[in-house]
Order: structure tokens, then C-alpha cells, then sequence
């Protein structure tokens, strides 16, 4: 009888499916045919058995060769952008990796045949209720350290986990080379995050950033914490979540374990690459471990000693990384007030040139330009990104800003000193937070100072000044005009504002603003 086994992976749009954290690879759309009791001839020829598993990448069969010799046979579908030569890996002159003994191409998939194990590390854990003894641990950690030493500088794994740890001739090896490269070049750039799995990807990792042995040795700390903790140093429901834990989060304590063996565990855990051991390091520790298990007193005391250094070590790496992706979110705001305010800036323009072609128009750098037309200027200025904290001594407003600029309608002085007037653009949270966006508004100085400027109302960048206007109490300055969203879709009404603007400025008909707020601004921004 002939049965036949399909295995077939949705194409995931919208939605991360549910099980994504422990299945990373189910993003690409194929549709495999393997048939039980085929002969396939590769560089030799194997019969397909029994299907025996999945991985993340391809289904595993039983094979038997014509010598009689017992095999496993992974089929990996032939996916657009991933080409052969990344996933047929097979390290020559190091310890404790299942071999690829034969390979080759049939029907739509690359087949790679290893060795049959005996069964996986994630198998083990199982069976054993989730944890493991510390000798024991120590020694399958010791098996993956002297692989991952010979691999070091020639090729870095991917995506070491308790799955791809088999039990081999009584040794623990890894299997799986290529297979996270061959997955990452046919998986689409916006989803690469699940070209990996999370549990035991490194911070780096979820970064996109170049994975070196680093990320290997970090694994490897995961899979240490697992066999000791029973569970993951970072637990989350969603993929978001989870990325945030790796890169933010300190993992807790290991309770019940040696110091030496904690504190190696959590240096492989360390959010910086080039602190986490390298294998060497980690394998000749973990044999001081074992020769260090009956300590003096003294070594002992030296050794809590050197795990809260590590700790502290620890944490100013979690801050570093919780500041650096602080910067990598700033730096994308800053980067979306940009093409916003450009967009901006060239909408309003080009309107007014089409009402106002005969003025000296001049269009400087990116959103910056400036039109005379009779005696007004109008200008609107380049973006500026706000660093620092600008605020001087004042209270720090409760609304974040990331970018300002300016728009400023300029006329010779009157017999009052008035010179027109002047509205800040400011990027930032202004009404509701993490919700960021262009805001227009205007500032005055305060009627008790008895004081006029020479534009009212007039623009302030953050600053101490601007600070003094949206703090809770009152100061010499105020508020002149609501804080108000500029949507680029929806121009119109600050669009036909200006114009009317300039056309006054041009016709000598701008006057000072008779009463001042000329909008009520109470209520338009956040405050503490």
C-alpha cells in the first residue's frame, strides 16, 4: 500500500498565526509531495520511509539506502531567494555536528540525508519534565561549547536551539546548518524577524544586524537557562513582546544553581555581543565549574562577588540597549517629520504660486523656501531635529518633540513696531501620547507684562520660553493659538489661512491682531 503525506504552509499577510513564536518559518507558501515507499537516486539511491517529523523548514522522512543503512532525509522546499549553496553546509575538522552525507534535488525541494538520531535535546527535556541536573547540563552544554569553538571564525549557526541539539553516538551535536541563512533570503525583509526562532534569538538578531558567533553564544544561554529553569529566561504572548524582553529586560535569577555556572549563563545572556563569552572562554569555564564544585570558602566568597559584578554589568547593558532602541525610534520619527513636513511645505507652495506666480520665489534646502511678494516675505523654514533637553530650568511639558520648524510673514514696521507675524510647526505627541504628527501654533507674551513683540503672535522653538507658555501656571508667556493637527490630506483651511495672510501682508492691510489669543488654546495640548 502506498500512502501518501502532504504538508502544506499558508502565506501569512496581515497576521502573525499564533503558534509563530515556536514555528518561525511557516511564512512561505509551498506545497511538497513525498510519497511513501519512492526511491529518489541522489549521490546514492534512498528509499523514503515514514514520515518522522517537521521542522521549521521542511519535513524530515525516514530513509534506507541500498546498502541497508538507516538515514534521515529533510526536504526543504526550493523557494525564490534562496539559493543551494546557502543551506548544503557541512563543517569539516569539528566536534560534534550531524554530517550531511548525502544530498541533492527532487521533486521541487533541496533533500539533505543525516544520520538518524537518537532523539533531540528539546525530546529530552521532555521526557525529563522540563529540567535537567546540573552535572548533566553541564555536560551536554560542554558537547555544544566544543562544536561551537570549531566553528568559530567559519560559519555561525542561526538558529541554535534544543531542536536542532540531537543525541548522536553518545554525543550531542548540531544539526540544521544553513538552514536560518537558507530561510532569511526567501523570507521578505519585513518579516525577517520570523526568520529566526525568538525564544532564542539575540538581541542583535531581532536588530537585523549581522549575526556572529555572538548570537550562537547567546542561544546557547537561553538553552543553558531552559535546561536549568525549565522554562525561557524571557516569556511573552506576542512576537512584539518578546522582542522587547530581549532587548530590554534582565532575565531572573537561577535559583539552586552554582554561582560560577549562573553567572557563565548569564553573561551569554548579555545584551552587548562583545561581552558574551566566546566558546573557548565558555568551554574552559565550565571545566573550572567541574573542578571548582567542592570550593573553599574563600573561592566561593570570590565568586559571589564576581556574579554581582556580572549583574551589574548586566544591567548597564539592558540600558544601553533600551537607549539605543530609544535612539533607532527617534531617529524614525525624525525621519517620518521629514517627508511629512516636505510634502507640507511643497503643498502650501506650489497653492500660493499658482494664486501668486509674479513673486520672487526662492526655494532653498529640502522644505525651506521664501516668496517677496510687494513688501511681505514669507518664509518657511528647514526642520530642525530637537536633541537634548531644551527646556532650561523650567517644567518639562508632559508632550514629547521630536522636530520644529516655522512660518513667518514679515512687512516693514509700522508706526507700532509691528513686523507681521510668526506660527511654530512643531512634531511631537502634543494631544495624545505615542501619537505623533505636524501641530501649528503661536505664542504671545502675556498681557500682566505689559509688552508688546514686534510680530504677534509669534513662533518659539522649544524652549525655556516656549516651556513657560504650556506649564500649568502663569508666566510672561502664552499660548496664542491652539495647538492644532495638521493633516496633509486636509490643507485646505491652514492653506486659505496663509493666503489671506500674505495677500494682506502684500497689500499693506496685515495689522497686529486685535485681540489676543485670537483662538482659544486652552485645552489644545497635554499637560502633567
Amino acid at each position: 500500500m502506498v500512502r501518501i503525506a502532504i504538508q502544506r504552509y499558508s502565506v501569512v499577510t496581515a497576521t502573525v498565526p499564533q503558534d509563530a513564536l515556536s514555528h518561525p518559518y511557516n511564512l512561505i507558501s509551498v506545497e511538497n509531495l513525498v510519497v511513501e515507499g519512492t526511491q529518489i537516486q541522489l549521490g546514492q539511491r534512498w528509499t523514503i520511509g515514514d514520515r518522522i517529523g517537521s521542522g521549521g523548514f521542511g519535513q524530515v522522512f525516514a530513509v534506507r539506502g541500498d546498502d541497508g543503512g538507516e538515514a534521515v532525509a529533510k526536504f526543504v522546499p526550493q523557494v525564490p531567494g534562496a539559493g543551494r549553496e546557502l543551506l548544503f553546509v557541512n563543517p569539516t575538522d569539528v566536534r560534534n555536528v550531524v554530517p550531511v552525507i548525502d544530498c541533492g534535488e527532487y521533486a521541487g525541494n533541496f533533500v539533505l540525508v543525516m544520520p538518524r538520531a537518537d532523539l533531540s535535546l528539546r525530546e529530552h527535556l521532555d521526557h525529563s519534565g522540563g529540567t535537567l541536573s546540573i552535572d548533566e547540563t553541564v555536560g551536554i552544554l560542554g558537547d555544544i561549547a566544543d562544536a561551537l569553538a570549531d566553528l568559530d571564525g567559519k560559519v555561525v549557526h542561526r538558529d541554535l536551539k534544543p531542536e536542532n541539539v540531537l543525541r548522536l553516538g553518545g554525543q550531542w551535536c548540531l544539526a540544521d546548518f544553513g538552514i536560518s541563512r537558507y530561510a532569511e533570503a526567501s523570507t521578505a525583509p519585513d518579516t525577517h524577524k520570523f526568520a529566526m526562532t525568538p525564544h532564542y534569538a539575540a538581541p542583535e538578531r531581532w536588530r537585523n544586524e549581522h549575526a556572529t558567533i555572538a548570537a550562537d553564544m547567546y542561544a546557547l544561554g537561553v538553552i543553558a537557562y531552559e535546561m536549568l529553569a525549565g522554562g525561557y529566561p524571557f516569556e511573552a504572548n506576542t512576537v512584539e513582546d518578546l522582542r522587547n524582553a530581549h532587548l530590554h529586560s534582565d532575565p531572573k535569577d537561577l535559583v539552586g544553581v552554582p554561582t560560577v555556572l549562573a553567572t557563565l549563563v548569564e553573561e551569554c545572556l548579555y545584551k552587548a555581543p562583545a561581552a558574551r563569552p566566546s566558546p573557548e572562554n565558555f568551554r574552559a569555564r565550565l571545566n573550572r565549574h567541574r573542578q571548582q564544585v567542592s570550593s573553599s570558602p574563600g573561592l566561593m566568597q570570590l565568586q559571589e562577588a564576581n556574579h554581582a559584578e556580572v549583574r551589574q554589568r548586566a544591567e548597564a547593558a539592558r540600558r544601553a540597549s533600551e537607549a539605543k532602541t530609544a535612539d533607532e525610534t527617534r531617529s524614525e520619527l525624525v525621519s517620518t517629520a521629514k517627508r511629512s513636513l516636505l510634502r507640507l511645505s511643497h503643498r502650501l507652495r506650489d497653492e500660493l504660486m499658482d494664486s501668486a506666480p509674479s513673486g520672487d520665489w526662492k526655494s532653498e534646502s529640502d522644505a525651506s523656501w521664501r516668496v517677496r511678494l510687494g513688501q511681505a516675505t514669507l518664509s518657511f523654514s528647514s526642520i530642525r531635529r530637537q536633541t537634548g533637553a531644551p527646556w532650561g530650568g523650567w517644567q518639562v511639558p508632559a508632550f514629547d518633540v521630536v522636530a520644529f520648524a516655522s512660518l513667518s510673514l514679515r512687512v516693514p514696521a509700522d508706526q507700532y513696531a509691528y513686523e507681521g507675524r510668526s506660527h511654530s510647526l512643531w512634531f511631537g505627541d502634543i494631544q495624545k501620547p505615542g501619537e505623533y504628527g505636524w501641530y501649528e501654533t503661536a505664542f504671545m507674551i502675556s498681557p500682566m507684562v505689559n509688552k508688546q513683540g514686534r510680530q504677534d503672535p509669534f513662533a518659539l522653538d522649544p524652549g525655556e520660553e516656549s516651556a513657560k507658555a504650556v506649564w500649568t501656571g502663569m508666566a510672561e508667556y502664552q499660548v496664542a493659538w491652539p495647538f492644532t493637527r495638521l493633516h496633509l490630506e486636509d490643507l485646505d483651511e491652514f492653506i486659505g489661512r496663509w493666503a489671506s495672510w500674505l495677500g494682506q501682508a502684500a497689500s499693506g492691510s496685515l495689522n497686529r491682531p486685535s485681540t489676543m489669543p485670537e483662538r482659544s488654546a486652552e485645552g489644545t495640548w497635554r499637560r502633567s
